[in-house]
């Protein structure tokens, strides 16, 4: 981003972790939704939530017109919305800020542009529809991976961890992050791709074949940074 447009800060994005661990420093959060888009578990980690011998998988945002040509289990219509979280960061941040979302996304993302839809009652005098930065794992990058199946996928997130932790708590959290963002809808709404790997994996657990794990929300500054969104 071009130092002469952050004279009023940034919006920003989130559809993954930061939906539940934001940005250390912004001053308004809006729930909301983006479309042209869909959000899957495409996308490779191997230093968060995932090691270089075996990589975990966190989420990426799939352009519709390349995901119309890939052969998908969850198949997403073309309206499909996309639930986040937008973040204002002020002006007197926002250097400060790119600089710390360009390390926290490393590893294959990059820095687009898209239109957010503001959810829900707000400030009538605040626009209903923002211009965000969002952070992609494009196709071509290193660390993404494409179309998986669904049951393996949700077997290898559950066998995946890395120094941020395990990979079912990435998942888990985004499924809580999302149904705190609409409580009031059913989270196949908003994302089916998510809600059906949280139930695999819940099912194979039952079965004995993985243990279950409690989750803890993330508190710590010095905690390693997500790779993700």
């Amino acid at each position: 981003m071009a130092a002469e447009d952050l004279s009023d800060g940034f919006w920003l994005f989130g559809y993954g972790s930061l939906i539940w661990k934001p940005p250390p420093k912004y001053d308004q959060r809006l729930p909301g939704y983006i479309q042209g888009y869909v959000r899957r578990f495409w996308q490779s980690s191997e230093d968060h939530r995932g090691t270089p011998e075996a990589p975990g998988r966190v989420v990426t945002l799939i352009d519709f017109d390349h995901y119309s040509t890939l052969v998908d289990h969850h198949k997403s219509p073309a309206d499909e919305k996309v639930w986040g979280a937008a973040y204002h960061i002020p002006a007197e941040d926002a250097a400060e800020m790119i600089e710390y979302l360009d390390i926290r996304e490393q590893g294959g993302y990059s820095a687009q542009y898209t239109p957010f839809h503001v959810a829900g009652a707000v400030d009538s005098s605040a626009p209903r529809t923002l211009k965000c930065m969002v952070y992609i794992g494009l196709p071509e990058n290193p660390h993404f991976i494409g179309p998986q199946d669904p049951q393996a996928l949700a077997e290898h997130i559950l066998q995946s961890r890395g120094p941020s932790g395990e990979n079912r708590e990435y998942l888990f959290m985004l499924e809580e992050g999302l149904r705190e963002l609409n409580p009031q809808s059913d989270l196949t709404h908003i994302d089916m791709h998510v809600s059906d790997l949280v139930q695999r994996c819940l099912a194979v657990e039952a079965k004995g074949k993985s243990p279950a794990h409690g989750l803890e929300k993330v508190t710590s500054t010095d905690e390693q940074e997500e790779i993700e969104r």
